[in-house]
């Protein structure tokens, strides 16, 4: 049965990050069919404008998913379409369908449609509805949309309150195309992982196997993986992402964490295959092996134990950790960044992380950091013109650079503006997205409220308000104000003006350094002296 596009109108609302950008969320309901995974329900029925998708799905479940608005503060007075474009489409098309005045797509898009004949699929375009088309009739083919979302405009003020507008069109040979398309890849990553047995030689000693110092990754067999896991007991399940949930497992007498994987997501599977095989650094999570079967694939990696930073920052008490001290913020925080130094500019091809986030970084029994989970990494050419388009929106809302959302530009700096949140998460305790108190509805960016201290008169005053209470006061000042000043260079709105890596590493190992001195004058103070290289 074919059904009719129709149109669903929601209220939303809109707020500025402090970013340039303008962003909302509006819940919406969504019941889980059989096999949805996060990443699927976001790209798939959502079209990529899905946020913050819960990673625990069950059948049937109803999960609230938060759909991203967006608001244009234009002279115009129209209902502004958030358009992702599809394959074939070209701006006649896109007028066409929604009634828009072609040459009003081009000017409320700005610099993306610079040149209007181009457009790549999974862009975002702003689209004033309703304006009348100026554009020929479109002789493109007509495709299939997966959504269409919309919100109202402001005029000369951004106002709270908007429109959501659906363009949903369902159709049985698209969900026929996706069977195929799934059955394709999976066969695809069949051939691929008989490719890599073929070119790398199974290890058949694993007695005392560790960090591998070479780029031959160890092949495991499915009964290895499955008896590591007690065939992948839930108790044993330490995490859940997007492309799959992680297992804490014992292999050859070592602890590793094995992530299970479903074969339709090849792609991000071997993503971080081929770069992990290639990365040896200490404050990178260690590739051991892999291991494919009964349709899922699986990746072997060193167990770290104390789990992600979010876990240490957000709550820790509720989940079993003692608050962190500054000295050990400050450290996980040079970790970290040496970590994706080292991605950036220490490996013969340079890679983008693109989802640096605090549960992204891991910490060992010493409290050290390593950058983990790669499945969004993006290989980036070494030269002059580094800028990279995506195909589509990746990432975590709250982490997202300005340039990702408006025009899915992506460069090493993408990395670098996510890493200036970490660094406002490490000094306020704060999530990088957090429930506005005055008006609980709605979403603020912790973005923005960094912004907002460095606009006031007595900055060093508006931090001290903010800095995470878990450390009861107990910090040098002037180095917690140097960090807040990395974490706004990182945030600049311009990727231009943010530092490098290696810049921040050096500035961070200064901070370090101070940190531990101050702390060394206190050594007498049992409140206060840590013990960085021992613990918190």
């Amino acid at each position: 049965m074919i059904h009719p596009d129709f149109l669903v109108q929601v209220p939303c609302g809109c707020e500025d990050t402090g970013t340039g950008t303008i962003a909302y969320f509006h819940n919406t309901k969504y019941r889980v069919q059989r096999d949805d995974t996060p990443t699927e329900i976001t790209t798939k029925v959502f079209n990529g404008l899905a946020w913050n998708v819960t990673s625990i799905l069950q059948p049937e479940q109803v999960i609230t998913i938060n759909l991203l608005c967006g608001c244009y503060d234009g002279n115009d007075q129209a209902e502004v379409v958030s358009y992702t474009v599809q394959q074939g489409d070209t701006l006649s098309t896109i007028s066409s369908l929604l009634s828009a005045d072609w040459g009003k797509i081009v000017r409320m898009n700005g610099e993306i449609l610079k040149n209007p004949e181009f457009l790549i699929p999974g862009w975002v375009l702003f689209v004033p509805m309703g304006t009348a088309v100026a554009a020929p009739n479109p002789k493109g083919k007509k495709h299939n949309i997966a959504l269409i979302m919309g919100i109202s405009i402001s005029m000369a003020f951004l106002i709270i309150g908007g429109l959501l507008l659906f363009l949903c069109r369902r159709r049985q040979s698209r969900q026929q195309k996706i069977e195929e398309a799934n059955k394709v890849e999976r066969n695809a990553s069949i051939m691929s992982i008989a490719a890599l047995e073929s070119q790398y030689h199974p290890a058949n000693n694993m007695k005392g196997f560790g960090p591998t110092n070479t780029e031959r990754p160890i092949i495991f067999s499915l009964k290895d993986v499955e008896e590591a896991t007690t065939s992948f007991d839930e108790k044993r399940k330490i995490g859940e992402g997007g492309f799959g949930s992680v297992f804490h497992g014992i292999l050859a007498k070592q602890e590793v964490a094995i992530k299970k994987m479903r074969s339709s997501k090849s792609k991000e599977f071997f993503a971080e295959l081929k770069v992990l095989c290639r990365i040896h650094h200490i404050n990178v999570v260690e590739l051991i092996g892999y291991a494919s079967g009964d349709d899922h694939l699986y990746l072997v990696y060193e167990y770290v134990q104390n789990g992600s930073l979010s876990d240490h920052l957000h709550d820790p008490l509720l989940k079993g950790h003692q608050p962190l001290s500054w000295n050990a913020r400050a450290q996980i925080a040079l970790d970290a960044a040496r970590g994706i130094e080292y991605i950036h500019d220490h490996t013969k091809a340079q890679y983008v992380h693109r989802d640096i986030k605090t549960s992204n970084i891991l910490l060992d029994e010493g409290l050290r950091a390593k950058v983990a989970d790669f499945g969004l990494v993006k290989l980036v050419e070494r030269s002059n013109e580094e800028d990279c388009m995506a195909t589509r929106l990746v990432g975590t809302p709250g982490y997202l650079p300005p340039e990702s959302v408006r025009e899915l530009q992506m460069t090493s700096k993408s990395d670098v503006f996510a890493f200036g949140v970490v660094l406002a998460e490490l000094i306020t305790g704060c999530r990088a997205l957090v429930r506005d108190n005055k008006e609980p509805s709605k979403m603020k960016s912790l973005i923005s409220i960094m912004n907002r201290i460095f606009l006031e008169e007595d900055p060093e005053t508006e931090l001290e308000a903010i800095i995470d209470r878990n450390l009861r006061e107990n910090y040098p000042v002037e180095e917690v104000y140097k960090m807040a000043e990395i974490s706004l260079w990182c945030l600049d709105e311009d990727p231009v003006n943010r530092p490098e890596m290696r810049e921040i590493t050096v500035k961070l190992a200064q901070i370090v350094m101070a940190s531990i001195e101050w702390e060394a004058s206190l050594a007498g103070n049992s409140q206060v002296f840590s013990g960085i290289f021992n613990g918190r």
